[in-house]
């Protein structure tokens, strides 16, 4: 192994040379001949273990065994009290091995381990609690408008859901998705990305323990192209929850179309971050480099697009480029990394081939702009920003995903609300403003689900999430997930001997 610390690390992690999937509470069984994927740690380029693919017999073998689980009531049928218990329980693993589950996702996904242990991780944890508390309190509707009658709406769990997660924050995404799913009864097939499938099977470990039983959460891995596909095509499937690129998306909705399957997409953005010339310049920068590059740029809400008024612009850009400049880019286990590599080497090469764009379409270069061979084979990209003349530019136009950010000049309030529009997607946006009245218009005007004022990314569950336009449909939290993971049953019932239209009385 390259790095003293990444090997101490697997040593006390015991990684299988062959990591499967899980499928009724038992680790799939080695196939031969199987099509075994490497599982490389981004801050090397080392393999650290296999991943063996799952086909369509193994995929639907999953759901079968999903659909088993949920037909036979232990969990769908099971008192409130009782997800409580193992939504808590679960929670509290979490808390508990927060350290190996942060380790493990590092090592796949490349992210800093600080910045796992630190947010993502206890949001995972959180999620748990919050569809816990939130179970306890969700009441039915009594209606008694119509005379002599009485309707009561319940919700029903639906089924199964086939659930398919990212590598760029695996865990705290597919553990929204567990959370809400089995909340209400559902049973689930969990499809992590290839990269990094670690945590994930770790989470299904701890869910197991902590009493749920063996059956509801399921995991199948490979790539988009063939688990993924068998999976949003398999039969018996109710609901598909996905969070990704919108091609793959394209092609999720295409398979679900067939059995009129609802989805639920938390799809792509590339986010405006609008700083006027009121704003508190030194809370703005602050704010604009977490947003841009915390979990290392590869953030579908990254206010990645940075406009700037025409009266600040040289003093902000200035202060931006120079912090941007100290950012610590290095070993995601060093606890002092700022920023980490890339998630795996196609998408590095993806995010320097951006650097060519620019250069063909006269964006400025202000730093960055490289990977970083310095640091050895990893995947590493240096923070980079550019100045651009307009928003047309495809860096402006396309989700980088990447430390990569934008800077734009603008005159005017009208100016910056147009600017901010001008894109397919509609996933966050940025304000920094003391004006009250531009705050009110922020609200008013920029097309995304989740608009952030005078503070980089900040989340409350209670709260809707998701995007406008080509950055998804649906929405996370609670009364959006008991929308999508439960089915409502109106029942009418009579109140005492209503009189009944008489027919088939003959003369």
């Amino acid at each position: 192994m390259g790095s003293p610390i990444l090997h101490e690390s697997i040593a006390n992690l015991e990684l299988p040379d062959l990591i499967t999937g899980h499928i009724a509470g038992l680790p799939v069984l080695p196939k031969t001949p199987a099509i075994s994927l490497p599982v490389r740690y981004p801050g090397s380029g080392e393999t650290i273990a296999s991943l063996q693919e799952d086909d369509a017999t193994q995929v639907a073998t999953a759901v079968a065994a999903a659909k088993a689980r949920f037909e036979s009531g232990e969990w769908s049928q099971s008192t409130i009290e009782e997800r409580q218990r193992v939504l808590r329980a679960t929670a509290q693993a979490i808390r508990t091995h927060a350290n190996d589950l942060a380790l493990r996702e590092s090592i796949c996904a490349g992210l800093p381990f600080a910045h796992l242990a630190a947010r993502q991780i206890p949001r995972a944890a959180d999620n748990f609690d919050f569809f816990a508390d939130y179970i306890g309190v969700l009441a039915g509707e009594t209606f008694d408008q119509l005379q002599e009658y009485r309707t009561v709406i319940t919700r029903h769990p639906v089924g199964v859901a086939a659930l398919f997660a990212p590598w760029n924050a695996c865990l705290a995404l597919s553990s929204m998705h567990v959370a809400s799913c089995i909340a209400f009864g559902n049973s689930c097939v969990l499809k992590p990305s290839e990269f990094s499938p670690l945590a994930v099977l770790q989470l299904v470990h701890l869910l197991e323990s902590a009493g749920l039983p063996s059956g509801v959460v399921n995991i199948v891995n490979g790539r988009g192209a063939v688990t993924g596909a068998a999976l949003a095509q398999a039969e018996g499937i109710d609901r598909i929850a996905f969070t990704g690129r919108g091609d793959t998306a394209r092609n999720v909705m295409s398979a679900a179309a067939e059995r009129l399957t609802p989805v639920h997409f938390e799809l792509e953005g590339n986010s405006a971050n609008i700083i006027f010339d009121d704003a508190d310049i030194d809370r703005a920068i602050d704010g604009a480099l977490v947003s841009a590059f915390g979990n290392s740029g590869q953030i579908c809400i990254a206010g990645s697009r940075i406009l700037v008024q025409t009266q600040i612009a040289e003093r902000f850009i200035e202060r931006f480029v120079a912090r941007t400049e100290t950012l610590r880019v290095g070993d995601p286990l060093d606890s002092t990394t700022e920023v980490g590599p890339m998630g795996f080497a196609e998408h590095q090469q993806h995010v320097l081939n951006f650097f060519t764009l620019a250069e063909n379409t006269g964006a400025n270069l202000l730093t960055g702009g490289r990977a970083m061979p310095e640091l050895g084979s990893g995947y590493f990209v240096a923070p980079t920003v550019f100045k651009v003349l307009d928003n047309h530019s495809p860096l402006c136009q396309e989700e980088i995903f990447g430390p990569v950010v934008t800077i734009q000049v603008f005159e005017d309030d009208e100016e910056a609300w147009a600017i901010a529009n001008d894109s397919r997607f509609g996933l966050v946006g940025y304000c920094w403003t003391e004006s009250l009245h531009r705050a009110q218009v922020f609200q008013q005007k920029v097309q995304a689900g989740t608009l952030w004022l005078n503070t980089p990314i900040a989340r409350d569950l209670r709260a809707p999430f998701g995007g406008f336009k080509a950055s998804g449909i649906g929405r996370d939290g609670p009364r959006h997930a008991a929308d999508f993971f439960t089915e409502e049953k109106a029942t009418i019932a009579a109140l005492g001997k209503p009189a009944i239209m008489k027919i088939g009385m003959g003369q």
